[in-house]
């Protein structure tokens, strides 16, 4: 697994859009803002030209223009990590314009961002054995004052911090919008994270890898799919997934579990860790979010850990896909130590 270098005093924050750029309101102002406060903090900024554009469908730009911007700005000297702008909806028309195989024999860098970008921390991954960052994109940073998990996202850009710990509270209904661009997440609802294929104390360790389920169903069989090839590589220390979904209600979710089984995506699994969906707490036809999951994985006989903080209801802990990780959890406390080896 190749580790890019960790933000420096005074590196060079890169921005991209290889998915939605922040070109309409709350995210315009919360993008600038977050380059002020990085500014703050000792840090240049440098923008890929697709950051303010709006004119793709689904992305920021033609899938020529994202994946040119992308490509580019991976490989340029002109910035020590990249940040992605945001998620959106049709990154993966961009990959057949991204050079993965000059990424793969180039110096590697930090690729920060989630949800959509899925299509890039995980492929960075599994096809170019290159760690990346499942965590914000660029206009959470923004926020007044920063969440925990967002000073978490900055501290491990920086190598400050590599174990993550869940955070007491999460947000149910968000306030930010056109007028409140700058407000911080909206923590109400207690977390509780349930168990499933083992008893308290848990205890697992194994190669991280994982992102938006909506998009690696997406990848499954196609020329993106390097993930068996992944799981023998690494077999010794056995794979960790962690997954969360947006679009997907508890069918789909059903559907897309089903689908990367069969497929052999969860061969040499030693636990998974699974987010808060976006549908959190639909039920449809008796199905709830943990059936959806449990019901067909608890054949792996490992342990499964849901409602854990990743993805689309915030705060979202930041993993490194790729890095060996042990997972401690016990009495609601839990614990992702990374190891960059």
């Amino acid at each position: 697994m190749r580790y890019p270098e960790f933000l420096r005093e005074g590196g060079i924050i890169g921005f991209v859009a290889p998915s939605f750029g922040c070109n309409i309101e709350p995210y315009r102002t919360g993008f600038d803002h977050a380059q002020e406060r990085f500014r703050t903090l000792g840090h240049p900024v440098a923008l890929g030209p697709n950051c303010y554009e709006g004119r793709g469908i689904g992305i920021s730009n033609t899938p020529r223009a994202c994946g040119r911007e992308l490509t580019e700005g991976y490989l340029s000297p002109d910035s020590d990590v990249l940040i992605s702008c945001g998620g959106g909806e049709l990154m993966c028309e961009i990959l057949d314009h991204v050079d993965f195989e000059k990424i793969r024999r180039g110096k590697p860098k930090w690729y920060m961002g989630y949800s959509d970008n899925t299509n890039m921390t995980f492929l960075l991954t599994t096809l170019c054995d290159t760690a990346a960052i499942y965590g914000p994109c660029a206009p959470a940073f923004g926020m007044e004052p920063w969440h925990s998990a967002v000073s978490d996202a900055y501290r491990l850009l920086r190598g400050q911090k590599l174990s993550m710990e869940g955070y007491p509270l999460w947000e149910k209904e968000s306030k930010k919008d056109e007028e409140h661009p700058l407000e911080p997440y909206c923590v109400t609802e207690p977390r509780v994270i349930r168990v499933f294929g083992g008893e308290e104390p848990v205890r697992f360790s194994g190669r991280l890898v994982g992102g938006c389920m909506d998009c690696m169903v997406n990848l499954l069989g196609t020329c993106y799919d390097g993930v068996k090839d992944f799981a023998d590589r690494y077999k010794e220390d056995g794979i960790i997934w962690f997954m969360e979904s947006c679009d997907l209600n508890v069918l789909a979710i059903r559907r897309a579990v089903w689908q990367m089984k069969h497929a052999g995506w969860f061969e040499h699994v030693k636990g998974f860790l699974i987010g808060r969906p976006l549908c959190h707490g639909q039920e449809i036809m008796g199905l709830d979010q943990y059936g959806a999951v449990t019901e067909l994985l608890g054949s792996f006989q490992v342990p499964i850990l849901m409602d854990v903080d990743l993805g689309h209801l915030p705060p979202m802990m930041p993993l490194i896909s790729g890095s060996l990780a042990t997972v401690t959890y016990g009495g609601q406390k839990i614990s992702v130590e990374m190891a960059l080896r």
